[in-house]
């Protein structure tokens, strides 16, 4: 019998190894593998195919966690979590020994994507396991806040990640460059046993269990069947919001160093910023998640976000340290955390138990894969084309936020869905009836 404590431990730290592993390689395209493993191209064009890399482990995201979730539906949710964590893990202490151009020539950027690519395949289902044993594991009156909690240590391993690659980066400039950058890679390696440790010690969730004589050989064909238009929702709904996502926590750290000709240490300090304060934001959004739905919950996200994509590029642009950190912080902690953590319960919620985890992946990671993967590179070319100035991201991010806010609109309230029951019961936009599908 899974415990509440446990299981709780298990999630979040596995999360925590995740946001680590995908921000540090975040953190190293925006600041190091261009000059590492890109170094005969020209800045520009070294930056731009460093970010390339970052997109090509998104793609990979969905084929992974199409795989991954196939066997979460067929064999169970935990032994998929402990699988995808070995696989990012090892993916990630690759990336820490691997030599660069100069050693080894052109086959240091072939490496590097082909790490960057297991990376992403077992990231594809990370996530999506987690708060499926979370939510699967706890009572329903509460699901929301359980949903959202491995989100806590989501944002903890990105400010985890941040603060060890700022440390290092502190040394001397050629020994960060010939060493230093691959510590914090390394370490990975620690917490990759603790995460192993946490996951092997929980049992199978109460939901998945009691569908074992409703479970169907092809989970995602059942998926498209029965409830192609909540997967089509799920999927409009995710990808403005990983692409604003990718935008604020990936492009944001290049523009603020490399157009504004700010020191990294701003933007990593705005990253640990904001993830300290998301972290302090998730329960609080959790909670509200409970108590008035999860639609009203991603609805204020998405507003605020229109009503700060203009302040925010103002705040970014006087290149004052201090607002470049609130804008960032303000940002992530009020209008992507109320986003995330409302989808994490309302993705869970559309979907039945038999094909839950092929459902949620498959909205989560091909949109992801789509809008989010190539977001650093579009702003990039935006901004470009615009001769540096900042209005484009403006733009970017309100078109986005009002496109996930539009999909969230043509989505069940799915507050009251019964999990264990093979039923999702919800509360359909504008109805204050109950409906199964």
């Amino acid at each position: 019998m899974n415990t509440g404590p446990r299981v709780v431990t298990a999630t979040v730290v596995g999360t925590v190894i995740e946001s680590y592993d995908l921000a540090l390689f975040g953190l190293g395209a925006a600041l190091v593998f261009g000059e590492q493993f890109f170094p005969e191209a020209r800045p520009g064009t070294a930056m731009l195919a460093s970010l390339a890399t970052f997109a090509v482990g998104l793609l990979a995201r969905p084929i992974g966690g199409i795989v991954m979730s196939h066997l979460g539906d067929r064999l169970g949710r935990v032994p998929v979590l402990v699988l995808t964590l070995v696989l990012m893990g090892t993916a990630t202490v690759g990336i820490g020994v691997l030599p660069g151009y100069e050693t080894i020539g052109a086959a240091a950027p072939v490496l590097l994507v082909l790490l960057r690519l297991a990376q992403g395949f077992g990231a594809g289902a990370e996530f999506v396991g987690a708060i499926l044993v979370a939510a699967e594991s706890g009572p329903p009156e509460r699901r929301g806040m359980r949903a959202a909690l491995p989100s806590i240590g989501y944002f903890a391993g990105i400010v985890l990640a941040t603060v060890a690659f700022a440390g290092f980066a502190t040394l001397p400039p050629d020994q960060f460059a010939a060493w230093g950058w691959r510590i914090p890679f390394l370490l990975s390696a620690l917490t990759l046993a603790v995460g192993l440790y946490t996951r092997l010690r929980i049992s199978e969730t109460e939901a998945f269990q009691a569908s074992s004589g409703r479970r169907v050989r092809l989970p995602l064909w059942s998926l498209v069947r029965h409830q192609p238009r909540r997967l089509l929702v799920a999927f409009a709904a995710n990808g403005p919001f990983v692409a604003v996502y990718y935008l604020v926590s990936v492009f944001l750290l290049h523009y603020v160093s490399r157009t504004l000709g700010l020191p990294p240490a701003v933007g990593l300090t705005a990253n640990v910023v904001a993830g300290t304060a998301a972290v302090l934001a998730v329960p609080v959004f959790g909670r509200l998640a409970d108590l008035v739905g999860r639609r009203p919950v991603w609805f204020f996200g998405c507003l605020f976000l229109i009503a700060f994509a203009g302040p925010m590029i103002v705040l970014l642009d006087t290149g004052r340290p201090l607002l470049v950190v609130l804008a960032v912080t303000m940002a992530t902690a009020g209008g992507l955390v109320a986003m995330g953590v409302a989808q994490a319960s309302l993705f869970i919620e559309m979907f039945e138990t038999r094909y839950r985890f092929s459902g949620v992946v498959v909205a989560r990671e091909t949109s992801a894969a789509l809008f989010g993967g190539p977001m650093p590179l579009v702003a990039a070319v935006l901004v470009q084309a615009a001769g540096g100035a900042s209005w484009p991201l403006a733009v970017l991010i309100v078109v986005l936020a009002a496109a996930s806010l539009v999909a969230v609109l043509f989505a069940p309230e799915t507050r009251a869905a019964d999990l264990v029951g093979q039923t999702v019961a919800s509360r359909r936009p504008g109805s204050g009836t109950r409906s199964s599908t």
